[in-house]
């Protein structure tokens, strides 16, 4: 099988192994662009490769790609939600896909814990303060002036338990910290995991954490209605998607002083719009680029998985595995 391969996969036993399970791969990613390939682009790379599969991360494969490549025999895609692909199309035409779900759950549940305790400890005024030469005689005004809180003891809330959030509880075990999480769709076995309604989980925690996908239901989920439950010292975290948060409601809530401060990773328009930046440059609001996922590391874990994937399905034949995300494939397949 000839594969197009546009997500990176830098990491030499990844890619010997891909080579190996499939036969050749054609190596164009998108990284040197600095961006991911329209659809124009990947229908010339697939037409003039002779591709026989896809292996992407952020590029756009449309309906119209798909229509122009209907014998596909599989469309790899190295994110955790596959949104950059037309799943019915896909579905209809028989073309398998699968996802790498959990291969940024490390990184995200890294900066989710680093970036709390930063705000918690007052790193960066400090840091300002020091950098803007305030330091004058006497050793105990910054002692006195950011004074901070330990993690330790507080009270973390997963609204949403899956990758990230089980990882986040796993790092937070040895603090430690006790663990609420809302997910009507799972049941964590270890019972020190507490699992709540949504209300309980606002009015109790010292630090809510969004780990939400996008869907009709989950749009404009938290909002006043929530946000206002939250402690005067809370730390509302948002690393997973914008569009679940009611920004309106958010800003309000942080501009009222209402909560301790909030961490963001993520915006309804990026680059961000005004009201974005609202939040964006308050002053009890740690802000960063969409850079949760960004590691290194991720590129090795999305290549291990996709490898695996594609192992169990052709080589194992395990159609059933959870990385297959348009399961209906199977109908118009026969299997």
């Amino acid at each position: 099988m000839k594969v197009l391969l546009t997500a990176p996969y830098e990491n030499e036993k990844a890619f010997g192994e891909l080579v190996g399970l499939v036969g050749e791969v054609i190596y164009r990613p998108w990284k040197p662009h600095g961006r991911a390939y329209n659809p124009a682009e990947l229908i010339d790379l697939l037409r003039d490769t002779g591709a026989e599969a896809l292996i992407a991360e952020h590029d756009e494969i449309t309906a119209e790609v798909l229509h122009a490549n209907p014998s596909l025999k599989f469309v790899g895609i190295c994110r955790g939600t596959p949104s950059n692909i037309d799943l019915p199309v896909a579905t209809k035409l028989g073309i398998p896909v699968f996802n790498t779900p959990a291969r940024n759950a490390q990184a995200v549940a890294e900066m989710f814990i680093a970036n709390v305790i930063t705000l918690m400890r007052n790193t960066l005024p400090a840091v300002d303060w020091l950098e803007n030469k305030n330091w004058g005689v006497g050793a105990h005004t910054s002692y006195l002036q950011f004074k901070g809180n330990e993690l330790a003891g507080k009270k973390v809330g997963m609204v949403g338990f899956g990758a990230v959030g089980q990882h986040i509880a796993r790092m937070l075990s040895s603090f430690p910290s006790e663990i609420y999480y809302f997910d009507p769709y799972y049941t964590d076995e270890n019972t020190a995991y507490k699992k709540v309604e949504l209300t309980e989980l606002f009015t109790s925690c010292d630090v809510v954490g969004i780990h939400l996908p996008v869907t009709p239901e989950t749009v404009g989920m938290i909002d006043a209605k929530y946000l206002s439950l939250l402690k005067k010292e809370a730390i509302f975290v948002n690393t997973a998607r914008a569009t679940v948060v009611n920004r309106e409601d958010l800003l309000m809530l942080l501009e009222a002083g209402q909560i301790r401060g909030a961490v963001l990773d993520v915006f309804y328009h990026e680059p961000p719009d005004e009201i974005d930046y609202k939040m964006i440059l308050h002053k009890n609001v740690i802000a960063t680029p969409h850079i949760a996922g960004a590691t290194h590391e991720v590129e090795d874990h999305h290549a291990f998985i996709m490898n695996n994937n594609l192992k169990e399905y052709f080589v194992n034949g395990n159609k059933t595995i959870r990385q297959l995300v348009n399961k209906a494939v199977l109908e118009n397949l026969n299997v």
